[in-house]
């Protein structure tokens, strides 16, 4: 009984347990540790009178035939009934001398026999399993225990009763059993130590897991103040973040400090100097953790990314047999019967775009929507094919034959766009490249692409990261042409490759300005265009015949969302023809709000007969549109590529015993189990960022002053150029006109434009020309720096008027 009583009080009294033999493992998932297991009921504080039980949580593999106790909480499943989830557990250890004989000797620990055990016994006492636990040495004191064997007893004791203890010390910290299981994925029997002596490494090591949260624990610990660990972990952290959510490559010192110092200050009272802020900068660089150049500050992985995008640009605009490879006067008569079989006639910029692609080893493609960029593409690889004596059709290659022409995009959506328009196969570059997610890209310096031709649509969305993986990846002679509109918002990670290769002036570059869609009537278009340049035409709010808007306030955007909708459903388009779109997530107008709304419009399930799932807070049906927020490159999906579930299986349905829903992305079906969810939301409506890429008939965004903080130029602008046929915006004007005049609060931090012009003076580079790189240190950095520092006869006016 004294046993029992040690077990339960390192919980609270009104912890709830269950205890039982482990008869079966329903589930196991290697990757996060989610459980799924039957026990036969011995003792429990629960009102649970069954002999069996279901437990779930998070575990490494359990032993079946072995006793545990399961520590959480009963909870009614609306499928499966009763099922105890558990935060964390134990193992029961034998507690008399022939029970800890017997169990040493077991098949758990392979090589260590009875005589062997007794001998453990013997020597260390009754209570041995706890003082191999909390001492391995004492194994040494063993007579004729092999240290092989010691250290593998001792292991194997760690992983089936370290383990709990670690999960009841990390509970105590704070940690939940998901996040724990995390934690002793990466660090295993070494887990309590860290966190003790720095439980600042969580930042640097474990993913999800922010300064906020090690500070909270470090102040438990005594780790508080100017501690070198603590302010170490908040400049690595306030440089990560800024990347990832403000997309900036660097920060300069001067804006570092200030942050780390406020971060710092933020939750302790204690006042932190600068001086130790630099002396843990500097140690960083010592170790390579940071790179210091000029008045700049980076992580490495950004740092090296542009410079070896500036390497490989380089590399490829110094290839010289391009530029006279053929005369202007077969080019032109080419260009003439192009046109001629097309029935197509080219306007004298567009000419100039698909000669400057073929006679230059890189170009740009600029320009807005309706300026025929889709155009100019086609063009490109039909008189390529042409002036080359190649065929367009991939058939026509032996499966040794690489294809010349490499067509891809950041999106699937983007990259299905590229390959409609031009009729030869588009992939995204992560596909491209052949991305294996840890273990990263099958195509690189070592493994080259093989092609002749790459065009990359929707530059704008590839980040510094990705765009130094594919041009280190291209092969030694290629041509490459990038495509996109400076105009949209940049990518969602960092860097703005795009603009800031358009600025170097370094690269050769078209910009496409005559609009060839507006002699359609699209006023859309010219919308777009007069937001570029940061003005909105005269009566914004007048009914248009492909546009709209509709004058309301935030507390009315979900009803008059609501309204176009269902008027538009009326008239035939579906959801996949209608897209809304908003800045943020949360409030009155924000997305999850609206999904929830748009759900009951085009998927409603009001009797229950439709079958559904309930992940958190959001039900997902069979029909329901959804949206996939990471990458899945070993499934062709792709993070912001949009489909739909085609099938809901539950647990007593399949032989898994696990709910599990199937979803369509173009006809590529992907299966997900329940804890797969959080990779996917539903998708009627979306943000802009995740809108990029992809076109639709139908776009509705609401614009109100409760956005402030997300609205500007490059947003709206990019939003309003998803829309193929019709508009509606739907909103406060004064906001709309807020948002088009805001473009400079979101400036990112890159240095790409500056090393292209200081590596590429000029379009010909020649190799004495090239100017040497200078890396200066942190502590020159610091040095510098003041220690002060402060559609056809419908209009959208008819989605809003009901009909009968």
């Amino acid at each position: 009984m004294a046993e029992k009583q040690s077990t339960l009080n390192l919980f609270a009294d009104d912890q709830k347990y269950i205890k039982g033999k482990h008869l079966v493992t329903i589930f196991h998932n290697d990757q996060n540790l989610y459980t799924v297991l039957r026990i036969r009921v011995e003792e429990t504080n629960e009102n649970y009178e069954e002999k069996e039980a279901v437990i779930t949580g998070y575990f490494p593999r359990l032993h079946e035939h072995e006793t545990y106790t399961f520590f959480g909480q009963m909870k009614e499943h609306p499928k499966f009934g009763l099922q105890f989830h558990a935060n964390h557990f134990r193992k029961e250890m034998p507690q008399s001398k022939q029970g800890v004989i017997n169990y040493l000797s077991s098949e758990l620990f392979k090589g260590i026999g009875k005589k062997t055990a007794e001998n453990i016994v013997a020597t260390l006492g009754e209570n041995a399993i706890s003082r191999i636990l909390n001492e391995p040495s004492l194994l040494d004191t063993v007579p004729k225990l092999p240290p092989d064997k010691a250290k593998m007893l001792y292991d194997t004791l760690m992983e089936h009763q370290g383990l709990e203890q670690i999960m009841v010390a990390l509970n105590q910290y704070g940690f939940g059993p998901q996040l724990s299981m995390r934690i002793y994925q990466v660090y295993k029997d070494e887990t309590l130590d860290i966190i003790k002596s720095n439980p600042f490494k969580l930042v640097e090591d474990i993913e999800g897991i922010g300064f906020g949260r090690a500070d909270e624990l470090g102040y438990q610990l005594g780790i508080t103040g100017n501690h070198p660990d603590r302010i170490r972990a908040a400049c690595l952290y306030t440089l990560e973040k800024e990347s990832l959510q403000a997309g900036h490559v660097f920060l300069n010192a001067e804006d570092l400090l200030e942050s780390v110092k406020k971060l710092l200050e933020e939750n302790q009272p204690e006042k932190i100097d600068y001086t130790d802020i630099s002396n843990e900068l500097l140690k960083l660089q010592e170790e390579g953790k940071i790179i210091g150049e000029e008045k700049r500050i980076y992580l490495p992985s950004l740092y090296f990314a542009e410079k070896g995008l500036v390497t490989n640009i380089k590399r490829i605009l110094s290839q010289t047999e391009y530029e006279n490879q053929f005369p202007e006067s077969e080019f032109l008569l080419a260009l003439g019967k192009l046109e001629e079989r097309l029935g197509v006639q080219y306007a004298p910029t567009q000419k100039e775009a698909i000669q400057t692609a073929l006679m230059s080893p890189m170009m740009i493609l600029t320009g807005g929507p309706g300026t025929g960029k889709t155009t100019v593409i086609k063009g490109i690889v039909e008189l390529y094919a042409e002036l080359h004596g190649c065929s367009l059709d991939p058939k026509d290659y032996r499966k040794d034959e690489p294809y010349p022409f490499l067509l891809a995009a950041p999106t699937g959506r983007a990259a299905k766009r590229m390959s409609e328009s031009t009729g030869l196969p588009a992939v995204t570059i992560h596909r491209l490249l052949g991305w294996n997610g840890n273990e990263g890209f099958d195509r690189n310096e070592d493994h080259p692409l093989e092609g002749k031709l790459l065009i990359v649509d929707e530059t704008s969305m590839v980040d510094v990261w990705l765009a130094n993986q594919l041009f280190k990846a291209l092969p030694e002679q290629i041509q490459v042409i990038l495509v996109g509109d400076e105009d949209q918002l940049p990518s969602v990670g960092p860097g703005q490759v795009l603009k800031d290769l358009l600025q170097s002036e370094r690269i050769p570059t078209v910009r496409l300005t005559d609009i060839y869609r507006q002699a359609e009537g699209s006023s859309i278009i010219e919308l777009a265009h007069e937001m570029k340049n940061g003005r909105l035409p005269e009566g914004i709010s007048e009914q248009k015949p492909d546009r709209s808007f509709i004058k309301c306030t935030t507390a009315q955007i979900a009803q008059v969302v609501e309204k176009v909708v269902i008027n538009a459903k009326k008239k035939g388009y579906s959801a996949k023809d209608i897209q809304v779109l908003a800045p943020m997530y949360r409030g009155p107008a924000g997305i999850d709000r609206l999904n929830v709304i748009l759900q009951e419009i085009f998927n409603p399930n009001p009797d229950g007969t439709r079958k559904e799932i309930t992940f958190g807070d959001v039900k997902y049906r069979i029909g329901d549109k959804v949206l996939q927020l990471v990458n899945q490159p070993e499934n062709n999906v792709f993070n912001g590529d949009i489909g739909e579930i085609v099938s809901i299986f539950y647990a007593k349905e399949n032989t898994e015993k696990q709910d599990m829903v199937v979803i369509s992305f173009e006809g590529t079906e992907v299966t997900y189990t329940r804890q797969d969810l959080n990779q996917i939301t539903l998708a009627y409506c979306c943000s802009v960022h995740k809108a990029q890429g992809s076109e639709f008939q139908i776009v509705i965004l609401p614009v109100v002053r409760s956005y402030y903080r997300m609205l500007r130029r490059n947003l709206i602008y990019t939003a309003i150029t998803r829309s193929k046929q019709f508009l509606i915006l739907c909103g406060e004007e004064d906001a709309l006109r807020l948002g088009v005049e805001r473009t400079d609060d979101q400036i990112r931090n890159t240095s790409l434009c500056e090393k292209l012009q200081e590596q590429i003076p000029t379009l010909e580079l020649t190799e004495n020309n090239e100017k040497d790189e200078l890396l200066v240190s942190i502590e020159e950095i610091l040095m510098n720096e003041d220690p002060m520092i402060g559609m056809e006869n419908i209009t959208p006016y008819d989605f809003m008027v009901d009909e009968g």
